[in-house]
């Protein structure tokens, strides 16, 4: 196990360019499945942005009815793809969230016009969950899956133009927080605050792998994976998507 099992759909997957509400053209990953797809998903990438990896992560997602557009959020740095993880890092506190988020909802419509979906939900990983925690609250989404993102920003992170996730989950879509107990960007206090700001809230659910390191779902070669997790939270994230 390592990759989230493939659906019984037959899938077309290609990279196209999203235009993004300031003009720019976002590049992107669409997948979707041959026929109608039953719901669309934009998803967030990690912070290394669109890959190969995301293509198959893509791929497989729209075996199981869904149309995915992921777009790469780093698109308005020049030379975003040479850059490796510290450069990556070191540029979060310049992103602006107005901007993050608004080429989410840009890939949603897009999904709405070329693939006939009417509900479109947002997905994420790492730097992509954080993202997902906001854009959770921005009420274009119906549906999110936050997989461990960030709940309060890292000190490297904060910027002028970046809003702490935890100061908007509490009017989020209802939304899947999938966790590993033992990841040090979503410490237990961190987790204890999401878990307050939803305890009145039955439609969102924080789910905590006991001993599970940070990126431990989606990419099956890093050393933190947990293949047994990993096919459980795809399970619960597909479940939950419905």
């Amino acid at each position: 196990m390592g990759y989230l099992d493939e659906g019984p759909h037959e899938v077309e997957v290609e990279r196209i360019g999203v235009r993004a509400a300031d003009g720019v053209t976002v590049p992107a990953i669409h997948a979707r499945p041959l026929g109608l797809p039953r719901r669309g998903l934009v998803l967030h990438p990690d912070i290394m942005g669109i890959r190969p990896l995301f293509d198959e992560i893509c791929r497989r997602l729209a075996t199981h009815g869904l149309a995915v557009c992921c777009p790469e959020p780093f698109a308005r740095v020049d030379g975003y793809e040479l850059l490796d993880a510290p450069a990556r890092m070191s540029r979060v506190a310049q992103l602006v969230d107005a901007t993050q988020l608004g080429d989410l909802v840009a890939a949603a419509d897009r999904l709405v016009v070329a693939d006939d979906v009417r509900e479109v939900a947002v997905a994420g990983f790492c730097m992509g969950g954080m993202y997902t925690l906001k854009a959770a609250a921005d009420g274009r989404f119906d549906r999110a899956v936050a997989f461990y993102g960030m709940i309060r920003l890292p000190e490297g992170w904060r910027g002028p133009h970046q809003q702490e996730p935890l100061d908007v989950v509490a009017r989020a879509c209802p939304t899947l927080a999938i966790l590993g107990g033992a990841d040090p960007f979503t410490p237990p206090a961190d987790v204890d605050a999401l878990r307050r700001a939803w305890a009145q809230r039955p439609d969102c659910e924080v789910v905590v792998y006991e001993g599970a390191e940070h990126g431990f779902v989606h990419d099956p070669d890093r050393p933190a994976h947990r293949p047994d997790a990993a096919a459980d939270a795809w399970r619960r994230a597909l479940a939950f998507l419905g």
